[in-house]
């Protein structure tokens, strides 16, 4: 990327969900980026910190990071011990398809409404924790009989163990993670008027601060620009839109784009897509 700061979509997926058990001692950082999927991420050993929607979490060994689609994050690694850690990314409509009205992705909802991703689990459950990933592992090289059927049950008896892990979890009460800091008002302000004008004094005065410092403090807590940041989260939005019916240019106005070719080339750019062919994805 051509400057610090600037995030990226990080890739699509082209599977149902994918599995990864990864152990290194050269941890291949990335910068601030998001995903079209939802990703689950389980430390077994190594020190790292990550950085969600401007928290950051420091994890300690089988803590769980839920990380919903588009939200922005990044990984910082101590590459001085081995980094050992289990991610599966997985496509949501997939697992209503196989589950219909479950509620098995409850816990990425739940956890992106108390704007906290980590879950701490208890010694008792990451025993199951441990026991549930390894069978799921196991079903990753199968090709016998049922083999697609045994993944998809494997990752529901994981997913319902994440959202019975998420109900009784109390780490969100721990104080592991700096919960967006003094710009924790700002984000929450942007979230919840993207359809309205946003005016950086104004979150800068929520949080108390200077515009210059709010602006210098929001850069370093969520990587990008107060710009960048809401430019990114109206095309998120915009593309939620034109995918349950909305057209292209009601969503673009919806969302406080006034020039509809500069949304086109910033929502192909950031979606590998144009806004008339994600409706049809």
């Amino acid at each position: 990327m051509t400057e610090r700061y600037k995030y990226s979509n990080d890739g699509y997926l082209n599977e149902n969900f994918r599995l990864f058990h990864l152990k290194d001692s050269s941890g291949q950082e990335k910068d601030f980026h998001f995903h079209e999927f939802d990703k689950i991420v389980i430390l077994i050993s190594g020190k790292v910190d990550y950085t969600v929607e401007g928290t950051a979490y420091k994890l300690e060994p089988w803590d769980i990071l839920l990380v919903r689609h588009h939200m922005i994050h990044k990984a910082a690694i101590d590459l001085s011990v081995p980094y050992e850690r289990i991610i599966i990314y997985l496509d949501s409509a997939y697992v209503e398809r196989f589950a219909p009205n479950a509620g098995l992705m409850d816990c990425f909802a739940s956890a992106e409404k108390r704007g906290y991703c980590l879950m701490r689990p208890d010694e008792g459950s990451v025993g199951m924790l441990k026991d549930a990933l390894k069978r799921l592992e196991d079903t990753q090289n199968d090709e016998l009989f049922g083999a697609q059927l045994l993944r998809g049950t494997m990752l529901v008896q994981l997913l319902v163990l994440l959202n019975r892990i998420m109900l009784s979890d109390k780490s969100y009460e721990d104080v592991s993670a700096d919960s967006g800091g003094k710009i924790a008002p700002a984000l929450s302000y942007i979230n919840e008027n993207l359809t309205n004008e946003l005016n950086i004094d104004d979150m800068a005065a929520l949080c108390y601060l200077s515009r210059y410092h709010f602006m210098r403090l929001f850069k370093a807590q969520t990587g990008c620009t107060v710009h960048n940041y809401i430019r990114q989260k109206r095309l998120v939005l915009a593309a939620r839109l034109i995918r349950e019916g909305m057209s292209a240019s009601a969503a673009a106005a919806e969302c406080g784009f006034v020039d509809y070719s500069a949304f086109h080339r910033a929502f192909t750019k950031t979606f590998r897509v144009s806004p008339g062919r994600i409706k049809k994805q």
